[in-house]
């Protein structure tokens, strides 16, 4: 449990070499408070969960600028809003660009992160990448900055510098600095999307002896057995461990996800469904976070796959996803929304399928993800719609040229691939 006299203060975080622009003690608390609770992937509720956390900030120091990069910072790598249609979130990201204006005696790191938070919140994930990995390389013990890095390598695609990313820093941190055990999962679910599958294993079971209840070391590990196809010990190794990251409720939708891949895998997932994935109907959907909301989409469309009927599912699913149809942050997302509004076509997903491959196409040049749209996303929506009217040869077709790229919209092998190879009409065209 967290105690928050545990957190550091203005005195703290100068001793590690990490000063925060702010003379409040409190604000220093609860900008680590924030940041546990994104490392951990745990709402704390004794704090008020990472909300409470964010207005106890804000009021202890209103200009904190740094409270303004988490706070702002989280928002935009959660990807499910977009600062074109959120009025909102788009005078906060102005506001942190201000106030890093404004303050002429903030650190360079600190802005260094505002310019990193600009660039993500413009789409230009590369600029703002790049950004996160100058700030390591003078301050490699900078958590926010390796994390926000992580999660944009992520988006990116990226699996070599997500996996870089954190190697460059492993000697320059100690394992009794402050969440030091957590940086095993990271850097084991870098070597793993580089197929270091042995080693990434081994790391994340370190981390996992350490802090049992790291939620990213369990995916870690959940990834490592898919790819390896080890259906049995995946299913062992999830149900053995679920009491520990039962409580992470920012990733355990994500993990339960991962389990039901193996019940697929074994074809019992049509007994199981019910009770094993009942976390989208509760958790998932409930939370409206956005890794949640494609999880719900990715499960329901191999279901479908598989034969089983979800008909009610996809409406249910659709009236989530259909606000989100003009956002645009991620092509990943936009897939998956695809899925979505083509499940529940005979409810008026149809209408919203076009309106998505339309505004597909007039994403903003300066946007990381226009070239994107054009080059591997729209050809990937395309195949969606082609397959799903039954033309698998067109689908393959429009997939063969871009089969090496799809990676480029993010997400992991284990995410990204298999929705587009699993299926049997697929199967029998690439001759597997």
């Amino acid at each position: 449990e967290m105690i928050a006299s545990s957190f550091r203060d203005c005195q703290a975080w100068r001793a590690e070499g990490l000063p925060l622009s702010t003379s409040s003690n409190e604000a220093c608390k609860m900008y680590d408070a924030i940041l546990t609770q994104y490392v951990t992937w745990r709402n704390d509720e004794t704090l008020g969960g990472v909300e409470g956390c964010i207005s106890a900030l804000k009021s202890a120091d209103p200009d904190f600028v740094m409270g303004h990069v988490i706070s702002t910072g989280l928002e935009l790598v959660g990807t499910g809003s977009s600062v074109l249609l959120n009025e909102r979130l788009a005078s906060a990201v102005k506001r942190t660009v201000e106030l890093g204006q404004i303050q002429q005696d903030i650190t360079t790191r600190e802005r260094l992160h505002v310019r990193a938070m600009e660039h993500f919140s413009k789409g230009s994930f590369p600029k703002a990448c790049d950004v996160w990995e100058e700030i390591l390389v003078e301050h490699p013990t900078d958590l926010l900055a390796l994390k926000f890095a992580h999660d944009g390598f992520f988006y990116l695609g990226a699996q070599t510098q997500m996996r870089d990313s954190v190697a460059r820093v492993l000697p320059h941190w100690k394992p009794h600095m402050p969440l030091y055990s957590y940086l095993k999962g990271l850097y084991s679910f870098g070597l793993l999307e580089t197929h270091f599958y042995d080693q990434a294993e081994k790391i994340a079971k370190e981390g996992l002896a350490l802090t049992p209840e790291d939620a990213w070391c369990v995916h870690s590990v959940a990834h490592v057995h898919e790819m390896k196809a080890e259906v049995e010990k995946g299913l062992k190794f999830m149900e053995s461990t679920e009491k520990d990251w039962v409580g992470c409720d920012m990733l355990a939708c994500h993990n339960y996800w991962h389990w039901a891949l193996y019940f697929i895998e074994k074809v019992q997932i049509v007994m199981r469904y019910s009770s094993q994935v009942h976390c989208y109907q509760t958790v998932g959907l409930a939370s409206g976070a956005m890794l949640d909301t494609v999880d719900a989409c990715s499960l329901l469309y191999r279901l479908e796959m598989e034969g089983v009927c979800v008909k009610d599912r996809w409406r249910e699913l659709q009236q989530r996803t259909e606000p989100h149809t003009d956002d645009h942050v991620l092509v990943f997302n936009d897939l998956h929304f695809l899925m979505s509004s083509l499940g529940a076509k005979e409810s008026g997903g149809a209408a919203q399928s076009q309106r998505l491959l339309e505004g597909l196409r007039d994403v903003p040049e300066e946007n990381h993800q226009h070239q994107l749209a054009g080059s591997v996303g729209l050809p990937m929506c395309q195949a969606l719609l082609e397959y799903d009217q039954g033309n698998y040869s067109r689908a393959v077709e429009l997939l063969q040229p871009i089969r090496y790229r799809m990676m480029e919209i993010g997400g992991s092998d284990a995410q990204v691939s298999p929705n587009f190879v699993n299926h049997q009409g697929f199967q029998e065209l690439y001759g597997l």
